[in-house]
């Protein structure tokens, strides 16, 4: 019975930190903050790569000269 008790309390607390932290998030995003991780590439530099690729540079090539993963560069091959 008390852990009947003890379990239905810590899901109610589960529950309110859930909405607490989506109203957080909810008001991050209305003020205007970026979430997530940050890009390791900005649009100019996408744009590059975009351009790189489809002249024939390689995706390690590309990965070497920008400082980041072969993944990244795929990512914005592939998103073009």
């Amino acid at each position: 019975m008390v852990m009947t008790v003890i379990g239905a309390m810590a899901q109610f607390e589960r529950d309110l930190l859930i909405e607490r932290t989506q109203a957080g998030l909810e008001r991050a995003k209305v003020e205007g903050a970026t979430l997530g991780r940050p890009r390791t590439l900005d649009a100019a530099q996408r744009a590059a790569v975009r351009t790189a690729v489809a002249s024939g540079k390689s995706v390690s090539e590309l990965a070497r000269q920008y400082e980041t993963s072969r993944q990244t560069i795929m990512r914005v091959r592939d998103a073009a």
